[in-house]
């Protein structure tokens, strides 16, 4: 009986191994291939007054002056996050699942969360509010990231690339919720951009390349992005609305 239990104990063990080897190895491969395929150093750019020329361009090209009078917006972020951005006072309704935030951008702590409109207290209070600033500070970088290149922490810098045509090369060093990031944005001849590359620290490969081609002239003349490519997935941007002279 004791070899029949050994024996038993041992062909669980192949199976609880054969079992992750796989669901682990092909994510393995996966992950190889697609960092060997797409990885990339980050370049280095030139800190030059021409780099924000560059950026003053790409502005332009996508009516700044619109984006800045702008006091709301709202938008769906991948049919699964939904947002009510007052810019003006600097607050966010955020809404998700059966959760709805209301941020205060300016103070943290006088923020406050529901679950089907029952208010949240204590440590879940806060543990939403977080989460809800991280969906707000991903998704809307993903709506409004060509507007935000002179942000505070912000460095500029030119990128020469194999056909001699300039990119612009951004780096936060502060703000959002991964400081450090940078972005190489690629630019039509009139400015406006058409995709960047990304080296995150949310992102296990360095260098992939979103595409910034989808976008919809807003009610209030803002251009703003409906759609990114990333690699095989794609990051849809809905209902969007805008307005301004909001009292």
């Amino acid at each position: 009986m004791r070899k029949k239990k050994k024996l038993t104990l041992k062909w669980g063990l192949k199976i609880i191994a054969g079992v992750v080897v796989f669901f682990t190895l092909p994510t393995l491969l996966l992950y190889g291939f697609l960092h060997f395929k797409y990885n990339e150093e980050l370049p280095i750019g030139e800190e030059t007054a021409q780099a924000d020329v560059l950026a003053n361009k790409m502005l332009n090209a996508l009516n700044y002056n619109a984006y800045k009078a702008t006091d709301y917006i709202e938008f769906t972020f991948k049919k699964r996050h939904h947002y009510k951005w007052n810019k003006t006072k600097n607050t966010c309704e955020v809404y998700w699942k059966k959760y709805k935030v209301n941020l205060d951008l300016n103070n943290n702590s006088k923020s406050e969360t529901f679950q089907d409109d029952v208010k949240i207290e204590g440590e879940e209070n806060q543990e939403l509010i977080q989460k809800a600033l991280a969906y707000f500070n991903n998704d809307t970088f993903w709506l409004v990231a060509p507007y935000k290149v002179f942000d505070e922490g912000t460095t500029r810098r030119i990128v020469t690339l194999e056909n001699n045509k300039k990119a612009l090369l951004v780096t936060y060093s502060s703000g959002g919720s991964t400081p450090g990031d940078s972005y190489l944005w690629y630019l039509n001849d009139d400015g406006k951009p058409k995709s960047f590359q990304m080296w995150v620290d949310i992102l296990p490969i360095d260098g992939l390349e979103a595409s910034w081609s989808d976008w919809t002239t807003t009610e209030t003349g803002a251009l703003l992005p409906t759609f990114h490519k990333l690699m095989v997935l794609g990051l849809e941007i809905e209902n969007i609305k805008t307005n301004k002279n909001l009292l």
